[in-house]
C-alpha cells in the first residue's frame, strides 16, 4: 500500500516541528484519506533524510546483483566451466540473485549459442577417407536485465511509514512525537524483564501481587532517578562522556545497570577473634568509582564509613 502522497490519491506533505520536542529536519506527515481495517487513525510520516538511505540500499543491492551475475558470466565462459545443462545455469543465477530485494529489482534471462565443431570419428591419421562426426557445444551466457517498473514503484514510497492511533485529539506532530518517545518506554521494559528479571508468578492473594507490582515499579522508578541524576551532573559538569565500561571506554548515556556494576566488587572486611571483631578493613575505592559516587551526589564515606571495634 503506498502513501497518499505517493499513490492515487496525492496529498500535500507538510512538514514537522514539534515546539515542545523537536523533531529530525526533512521529517513530514501527511494524514491518510481512509482509516485502517479497524477503523483507526492513519498518519504517513517520510523522513527525506531515511529516503535518501533507501536509495542507497536499493541502488547497492541492485549493483550487487549485476556483479554476481557478471561472476557467472565469467565462470561460464572459462574452460573449466561444469554448469553444461540449462538447468543447472538457471539454478546458479538463482543462487547469484539469492538476496530477494536484488532478485526483486534484478532479473536474470538466460540464451545459450551452439557451436559445431568435427571430430574424426576413428584412431589413425586422416586422410580423404577419413570419417568425422559433428560434435555440438552449447555455450550459455546470462544476462542482466534491471526492472525499472519495480524500480520506480518501490522509489516512490522511500522512507514512508505508517502511524496508527486510536486518538483523535492529537495533532500529526504529536502522533509523531509520542512514536518518538517509545523507545523510553522499551528500555523501562527492558530494565523490568532483564535486569530486575519480573517473570511470571503464580500469587493467590490480589494484595501479594499488588505489593510485588508495588516493589517493581520502585525499583524502576530509583534506576530512572539515578540514571537521571548521572546525567543531568554530567551536564552541569560539561562532561560529554564517562567511562564506566571497561578498559574505560567512553559512555554519553550511562545505565543504571552499568552503574551499579561498577561497585558490585566494593567489599568490607572484618577480622574477627572468638566471635568478636577486631578490626574492619573499609574499601578503596577507585578512581571511577569516586567519580561515578560525586556525579551521585553521595560522599565516598556511604562506601568507607568506618565503624570502631567492639573489645
Amino acid at each position: 500500500m503506498l502513501p497518499p502522497g505517493d499513490g492515487a490519491h496525492r496529498r500535500p506533505w507538510r512538514p514537522v516541528r514539534h515546539r515542545d520536542a523537536p523533531l529530525p529536519r526533512g521529517r513530514r506527515r501527511v494524514p491518510a484519506p481512509t482509516p485502517s481495517a479497524e477503523g483507526y487513525r492513519i498518519v504517513w510520516v517520510h523522513p527525506t533524510a531515511k529516503a535518501g538511505r533507501d536509495a542507497a540500499s536499493r541502488m547497492a543491492r541492485t549493483e550487487a546483483g549485476i556483479a554476481a551475475i557478471d561472476a557467472l558470466n565469467l565462470k561460464l565462459a572459462g574452460t573449466r566451466n561444469r554448469l553444461k545443462t540449462r538447468a543447472a545455469v538457471e539454478q546458479a543465477a538463482a543462487a547469484a540473485l539469492a538476496d530477494p530485494r536484488s532478485e526483486k529489482w534484478v532479473t536474470a534471462t538466460i540464451s545459450d549459442t551452439t557451436t559445431t565443431t568435427y571430430k574424426q570419428a576413428g584412431p589413425g591419421r586422416p586422410d580423404a577417407a577419413t570419417n568425422y562426426r559433428e560434435v555440438l557445444t552449447i555455450r550459455y551466457t546470462v544476462h542482466a536485465d534491471i526492472t525499472l517498473d519495480r524500480i520506480a514503484y518501490d522509489a516512490a514510497s522511500d522512507a514512508c511509514f505508517p502511524l496508527i492511533t486510536c486518538d483523535r485529539d492529537l495533532t500529526n506532530a504529536d502522533v509523531l512525537s509520542a512514536y518518538r518517545y517509545q523507545p523510553n518506554l522499551e528500555r523501562r521494559h527492558h530494565l523490568l524483564t532483564s535486569v530486575q528479571d519480573a517473570a511470571p508468578i503464580l500469587l493467590h492473594s490480589p494484595a501479594r501481587i499488588e505489593t510485588l507490582s508495588c516493589c517493581q515499579f520502585l525499583a524502576l522508578l530509583i534506576a530512572a532517578l539515578i540514571e537521571r541524576e548521572v546525567r543531568n551532573n554530567m551536564t552541569s559538569a560539561a562532561l560529554d562522556t564517562i567511562e564506566p565500561y571497561p578498559e574505560l571506554r567512553a559512555c554519553k548515556a550511562p545505565s543504571t545497570e552499568r552503574i551499579l556494576e561498577i561497585f558490585s566488587t566494593v567489599a568490607r572486611h572484618q577480622l574477627h577473634r572468638h566471635g568478636t571483631p577486631v578490626q574492619t578493613f573499609q574499601p578503596e575505592l577507585t578512581t571511577q568509582q569516586l567519580h561515578v559516587l560525586s556525579l551521585l551526589g553521595l560522599p565516598p564515606s556511604a562506601y568507607t564509613q568506618p565503624t570502631k571495634p567492639t573489645r
